[in-house]
């Protein structure tokens, strides 16, 4: 089974939808998780609002910190966090350069998702 894990700020947006996604796309293939360097302690409701667009429910998901996460992973995708991603050990890394889309309109955000879906699915193919 591959790990993999997404790494976001606050890991309420971007790195839980990536999370569902790799869960969604990996089957039971693949460990998703993701963490956040400063979680929020919540998702964001617009994450949650967005993903049962698609019929998953991410109230299952809690935000949670780099801490809580641990192991080794074949993979760990950064999202736009910069310096405030600490190193994690992994096979690959990735740095996914996207924009947090919490602030952004209905069509924003739904493309920030769209792009991520996207993203997951070439990386879980290359795996």
């Amino acid at each position: 089974m591959k790990r993999v894990l997404f790494v976001c700020v606050e890991n309420a947006n971007r790195s839980q939808m990536a999370e569902a996604f790799a869960r969604i796309h990996g089957g039971g293939a693949v460990e998703a998780l993701s963490a956040g360097s400063a979680p929020s302690g919540r998702i964001h409701p617009k994450a949650v609002r967005f993903m049962a667009e698609l019929g998953y429910d991410l109230t299952v998901h809690a935000s949670k910190s780099l801490a809580d996460v641990g192991g080794e992973f074949d993979a760990v995708v950064t999202m736009g966090c910069g310096d405030s991603c600490p190193w994690v050990p992994a096979k690959r890394r990735e740095d996914w350069n996207l924009p947090d889309p919490k602030n952004m309109d209905d069509a924003g955000y739904r493309a920030v998702r769209d792009e991520i879906a996207a993203r997951v699915k070439h990386l879980l193919a290359e795996l």
